[in-house]
């Protein structure tokens, strides 16, 4: 998938990928409502305290190098919210220890806000374990050995090598429903907008016969209006897109074939400026399309590995699913 953002890709799709162990199936739950606020008895866990509260960046200390057998998960705090279920989008903190050098690996709590997971086999069987049957409000941990979280060779890019301990503490923040589709009132297409090419319901690209030359004017437009909550600056939107620059014969990137939507911060600069400037104030369930001009996609430099120039104007057509 070409990535929209303008700046470097972020570390959680490194952290969450699935990965070729095997495991999953070695894990233990507990869930007997540990507080978050004391130092946790079981298993691995022993010798390791988690205080602070669920939605806070816990703190941690270690009495010593932590030793992991299976991967165990551990409920500190039993949350009174709704179950979480496989394909399911939660919006969830994750904080990654490493137990051997005992020192902080990652933590989206130091970019300020939740992130957006979607419950699948696309995540590693530990996180899949952490969050599937678990409950909103909850805190979640998770010990492991660095080859069950991540692979033969370990996270490098956390600083986690392959015979590390880790430990990986979700606090579970909230549940967003993920349309199937856009849903809501259709709209005319505009006159500047391309056709859609489509199989079935699926989109498979943009057919730019008949489509006026692109004048340099950023635009969007709705195809349908959905009937959901209003797209807020600062929210993760889940969507099914599809790009193409203007004229060309085959898209450049698009997520209706991968059989899982994509996930994007909208409105803090982590996606291109027409991204950003477009879709907040649209709504769930709504079909947009986007002329988009290179002041306000990939600018002068364009995007090589995609095949983008400088000079080429981008067009998207995007389906709202999720915003949370």
């Amino acid at each position: 998938m070409l990535r929209l953002r303008r700046l470097p890709v972020l570390l959680l799709p490194l952290v969450l990928a699935t990965t070729l162990a095997a495991c999953g199936s070695d894990s233990s739950n507990s869930s007997d409502g540990a507080s978050s606020s004391s130092s946790a008895s079981a298993g691995a866990l022993d010798g390791v305290t988690v205080k602070g509260d669920q939605g806070k960046e816990p703190e941690v200390t270690w009495d010593g190098k932590m030793e992991v057998g299976d991967i165990e998960t551990t409920v500190l705090t039993k949350g009174d919210g709704e179950e979480i279920a496989s394909g399911d989008q939660v919006s969830a903190h994750i904080w990654i220890g490493n137990g051997y050098t005992q020192k902080k690996a990652y933590s989206t709590y130091d970019e300020g806000q939740p992130q957006s997971v979607t419950v699948s086999d696309d995540l590693s069987p530990v996180f899949k374990d952490a969050l599937e049957g678990q409950t909103v409000g909850s805190r979640i941990a998770v010990t492991a050995s660095a080859e069950d979280a991540f692979g033969a060779s370990g996270n490098p890019q956390l600083g986690i090598g392959n015979k590390d301990s880790v430990l990986i503490i979700v606090d579970l923040i909230g549940k967003t429903t993920v349309l199937d589709g856009p849903q809501g009132d259709e709209k005319p297409a505009p006159s500047w907008a391309p056709g859609l090419v489509q199989d079935g319901d699926t989109i498979t690209g943009l057919d730019f016969k008949g489509t006026p030359k692109p004048d340099g004017k950023l635009k969007s437009a709705p195809l349908i209006v959905g009937d959901g909550d209003v797209v807020k600056k600062g929210q993760t939107i889940t969507v099914n897109y599809l790009g193409q620059v203007y004229g060309a014969k085959a898209r450049f990137d698009e997520s209706y074939s991968k059989g899982q939507p994509a996930s994007f911060a909208i409105g803090t600069g982590g996606v291109i400026s027409g991204w950003d400037k477009t879709l907040v104030g649209t709504t769930v369930g709504s079909r947009m399309i986007l002329a988009i001009p290179p002041t306000d996609g990939y600018g002068k430099e364009g995007n090589s590995s995609a095949g983008i120039k400088g000079t080429d104007t981008l067009y998207f057509v995007v389906d709202i699913l999720a915003a949370s």
